[in-house]
């Protein structure tokens, strides 16, 4: 599998990477197949957000390009791409002028079981919370010591993910996935100004719902609705919709409309 640091290959970082020293920078988790990436204006969108809010200089148009030879070179798999502030000096405060260091790895499709997306899964209730920062809400930056944490919470195979909520105990999201639910044949997904992550894949069912018509909110949840929701399942790009069977006692059919969407997803990341 192909690793490139600066679009050559290199299996090194130098020592004063201030992604390394304080996780100063963004990283996106791509599908690749057949040489081509799902999603790739979603994660580019997302990414240049997150440039634009750390002020991060990169040249987008440029990285495109390289992100989309990476993938010809890849083939199937997931690419990973890190963008860091590059290199610094002791101490906070950025260099000045920064060079962004561009990271790019490739690794194999992951081999999630079948039965994930037939059956569905059952979620693990996290006790580690996300703590609030509107500032840095919605975007994947490098620092994930919150979801390290969680997903060190359990060993057991019989949980795929976990359920995330924030220091108030509001409902926000899986560890590595965003939730939705649905009541009364409303989609429900959480709001992430405070914290969270604003998945790919969450932003393409919101924008495919609304095209179809589908009532959807997104709003704060607590964490008593799940107990009242009809459906319940998580998502993100990679493996697109797992249906939630169970959650701490409570429990939920693959309903129709988690079947419908689930569709709507496998075709495009079959196409």
């Amino acid at each position: 599998m192909p690793n490139w640091v600066d679009g050559r290959p290199a299996t090194e970082l130098p020592l004063g990477d201030r992604g390394l020293a304080y996780g100063d920078g963004l990283f996106e988790t791509i599908a690749v197949r057949g040489g081509r990436a799902i999603l790739l204006p979603r994660h580019l969108a997302r990414l240049g957000e997150g440039l634009r809010r750390l002020s991060i200089d990169l040249d987008l148009p440029a990285l495109e390009a390289e992100l989309r030879a990476f993938f010809a070179e890849l083939g199937d798999g997931v690419a990973k791409l890190l963008i860091t502030r590059g290199d610094g000096l002791r101490g906070y405060a950025p260099s000045q002028p920064s060079k962004p260091r561009r990271i790019l790895l490739g690794s194999p499709l992951p081999g999630y079981p079948a039965s994930h997306a037939q059956e569905g899964i059952r979620l693990y209730p996290c006790a580690t919370r996300l703590a609030e920062q509107p500032l840095l809400a919605g975007l994947k930056h490098l620092n994930r010591l919150e979801q390290v944490l969680a997903r060190g919470e359990w060993s057991d195979p019989a949980f795929a993910e976990g359920l995330m909520r924030d220091v108030s105990g509001r409902v926000i999201e899986g560890v590595f996935s965003n939730l939705f639910l649905i009541r009364d044949g409303v989609l429900l997904t959480a709001d992430l100004s405070r914290c969270g992550v604003a998945g790919v894949m969450r932003a393409e069912l919101l924008e495919q719902v609304a095209r179809l018509g589908i009532p959807c909110a997104v709003r704060d949840i607590a964490f008593d609705e799940l107990a009242q929701a009809d459906e319940v399942f998580v998502c993100n790009g990679v493996y697109g919709i797992w249906p939630v069977r169970e959650l701490a006692g409570c429990v939920w059919p693959a309903g129709p409309l988690t079947r419908k969407l689930q569709a709507i997803v496998r075709s495009l990341l079959d196409s």
